[in-house]
């Protein structure tokens, strides 16, 4: 199945026209006639089925004939992750949770964080084509990035985990995970988090976790976090 993309789409949604890059891939890349079948999710839980009505490469236009409601994910996994020096190795990250299983992504600036700014259109853009790869109807909310500090701040819920190399008393993420529970982890920079920020987040009920016994990237921690908590949830 191929799966398309748009935001704006509703239940109430009869007839829907394709911008000029998607027209363009439908009928030249994958050569669809009038007629052919199209499979589009809205990101908010909606499939919908539509035809073809003109296969135009500047306009395509289609009409939904059938919508589905799927099945929301039985937990909510919040990833707070620091951008990485390298834009490609956070862009990598952000594709293959997104295809794991994750709710929603907010990248947080950290003491010794060497980048403060991310594109945020980028972003959402390997997003949603990594929500089209991995046919889901649930798109993840990425947040506009904030500072360690205020995302403590904020109100979290249900099983709270901080990530970090520091050589204290830690335990085992895999162990602490409850299936079908909300989790929040936060996950440092290269440089790791600093220990006031360890600290920080212990007094605000942030449990430490190792997430096994090899250092890792930034981004390979984040997506070792994602499938741990996505495989206890299977």
């Amino acid at each position: 199945m191929q799966l398309f993309y748009n935001p704006d789409l509703t239940k109430e949604s009869h007839q829907f026209i394709f911008d000029k890059d998607e027209s363009r891939h439908i009928a030249k890349v994958l050569r669809k006639n009038i007629n052919d079948e199209l499979h589009i999710t809205n990101g908010n839980g909606l499939l919908f089925t539509a035809t073809i009505l003109e296969n135009h490469v500047k306009q395509c236009i289609v009409q939904v004939i059938n919508v589905e409601t799927k099945t929301k994910p039985i937990y909510n996994l919040h990833l707070a992750v620091a951008p990485t020096k390298m834009n490609d190795r956070y862009e990598w990250f952000l594709e293959k949770v997104t295809e794991i299983g994750v709710s929603e992504i907010t990248p947080i600036i950290c003491d010794h964080s060497e980048r403060k700014l991310i594109k945020q259109e980028r972003f959402e853009r390997i997003i949603q084509s990594a929500l089209k790869q991995s046919l889901q109807c649930y798109i993840p909310k990425l947040n506009h990035a904030v500072s360690f500090n205020d995302f403590i701040r904020q109100k979290h819920s249900n099983q709270l985990f901080i990530a970090h190399c520091e050589e204290t008393k830690k335990q085992s993420l895999k162990q602490l995970i409850q299936p079908k529970k909300d989790v929040t982890i936060l996950i440092g920079p290269e440089g790791d988090f600093s220990v006031k920020e360890i600290e920080t987040a212990i007094k605000n009920n942030f449990i430490p976790v190792t997430l096994g016994e090899t250092r890792l990237r930034t981004e390979t921690a984040a997506i070792v976090a994602c499938h741990s908590v996505a495989f206890v949830n299977e």
